[in-house]
């Protein structure tokens, strides 16, 4: 995957991420099935970002970004700050 395309599947989670926040403030809020979905998309987006720092990382130092992998959610999740 290129970055373009990691880009284009941020902004896609993004923007389904932004639709369940705005549902959250509303009278029902979320139910616990789009309560889960929000916290999946948090840790997609987490891997995604990961995902692209880590291509950008190794383009900057001659590397071939290629290799990048995404992470697992425990190693992505447990990154502080």
């Amino acid at each position: 995957m290129d970055n373009d395309r990691i880009l284009g599947n941020i902004t896609a989670l993004v923007a389904e991420e932004r639709t369940l926040r705005e549902r959250s403030t509303e009278e029902h809020g979320l139910d616990s099935g789009e309560q889960a979905r929000l916290r999946a998309l948090e840790v997609q987006l987490d891997q995604c970002w990961d995902l692209l720092r880590q291509r950008r990382a190794k383009s900057e130092f001659g590397e071939d970004p290629g290799t990048a992998k995404v992470r697992p959610p425990d190693e992505v999740e447990g990154y502080l700050g």
